[in-house]
């Protein structure tokens, strides 16, 4: 194994493998890889995996939008593997008070190349027929979006960068960024020290004591989440769209063999101090409310049989948005941290954008200043015009763990 590289990457997630990726790409010969345990080991591989471009902010929405054609055409744009997409279009749904924030976002995601629209009751029993949609007037509609499998891309994009030259060590944890002089070295790890003038953290709640080491300042809140799959009766075989549903504050889409599941994940969310006490396994209580809630959108679900499910944990903000950013103090050292339980869809374009930055001095793909670090200490958190202020959605002023 190399005892330098030309990059580090902090992390075998999704954004840590699609940066590995495209610094490979971009022609930087030594990108050594990092992971404390295996591939998609953190929130990763335990992500719904929703493809979809809603937002009701530009700057995650374009971010989407730039990542949308690799899981539209992933062995043109990575050359190997695949990303497990599959196209079911996606149904926004928000609480009637909100259908005139819904409008105006679509017309923002329009404006900007989203291919959506606001549809009707009768638009809404056509894509889902055996749905319950008496509860919305309207919602919007994406014909283009989906679900990807989360263990999969990941995969995908590590094999690819080991393609092209670099390297993955798993079981590798790094302990410290090494820093003299304002500069980063390199780092040390479980499995000896790597020299290197770039190391991009992007461990997800495995990395914060990396990052409070490194004084970023910013609130980061890990918490566990959970999801439960249930066996949709044959009546109901028929694939559906993926939704997110601000009226039952959930998110489904298909799952298992056939896609004859529906998995779906329901607004709760349990802070927790230490990530490696996390309990994997879904709790009976959550098993009970989320069958009972998605029963409230799909009625014929309300006795099928649970058939699996599980908890992860993921990194939540002030906001509610990512953070991805260069240090401000220390040559070399770029950050991509606070899931927020949303950067699986935009993970693709996150990594190109600091890929460019990295190589090329500045993010071309899209804008990344709009989740600069600083934007806290500023008074300038990320905040969509039209907000529907769903708590699993846009999660606010968590209590927080201050890193730094």
């Amino acid at each position: 194994m190399a005892s330098s590289a030309d990059a580090v990457v902090v992390g075998g997630g999704v954004v840590g493998a699609s940066l590995a990726f495209h610094l490979a790409s971009r022609g930087m010969k030594r990108v050594v890889l990092c992971e404390r345990r295996f591939l998609a080991a953190g929130a990763s591989g335990k992500s719904g995996a929703l493809v979809r471009m809603h937002y009701t902010n530009e700057p995650e929405a374009r971010l989407a939008l730039a990542s949308l054609p690799y899981f539209h055409h992933w062995g043109d744009v990575v050359g190997h593997g695949s990303s497990g997409f599959l196209q079911t279009g996606m149904i926004r749904f928000v609480s009637p008070d909100n259908e005139v924030k819904l409008r105006s976002n679509v017309e923002m995601l329009r404006r900007i190349g989203v291919t959506t629209t606001v549809i009707g009751s009768s638009d809404l029993r056509a894509l889902a027929p055996y749905w319950r949609v008496d509860d919305a007037s309207s919602a919007a509609y994406e014909p283009e979006s989906g679900c990807a499998d989360p263990v999969a891309t990941t995969h995908a994009f590590a094999a690819r960068a080991r393609q092209l030259g670099g390297e993955v060590r798993l079981q590798t944890e790094v302990t410290e960024v090494q820093v003299t002089r304002g500069r980063v070295t390199g780092v040390e790890t479980t499995r000896g020290a790597i020299a290197s003038p770039v190391v991009v953290v992007a461990g997800g709640a495995w990395a914060l004591p990396l990052l409070r080491g490194l004084g970023i300042q910013v609130a980061l809140q890990p918490v566990r989440i959970q999801v439960s799959v249930y066996r949709r009766p044959p009546e109901l075989a028929a694939l559906h769209p993926v939704c997110i549903d601000g009226i039952n504050e959930m998110w489904l889409r298909p799952e298992g063999p056939e896609w004859g599941s529906t998995l779906v994940g329901v607004s709760q969310r349990q802070e927790i101090s230490d990530p490696d006490q996390l309990p994997e396994g879904v709790d009976a209580g959550y098993v009970q409310r989320a069958r009972e809630r998605l029963a409230r959108r799909i009625p014929g679900i309300a006795d099928a049989p649970m058939r699996g499910g599980w908890a992860g944990v993921i990194t939540i903000t002030p906001d509610g948005k990512p953070v991805i950013d260069r240090h401000p103090e220390v040559e070399g050292l770029w950050f991509a941290t606070g899931d927020n339980g949303t950067s699986f869809k935009t993970a693709p374009a996150v990594g190109r954008a600091l890929a460019e930055w990295i190589t090329a001095g500045r993010a071309q793909i899209a804008d990344l200043r709009p989740f600069r670090a600083g934007r806290f200490a500023e008074g300038a958190p990320l905040v969509g015009e039209h907000e529907y202020g769903e708590r699993e959605a846009e999660y606010t002023q968590p209590r927080g763990v201050i890193v730094g």
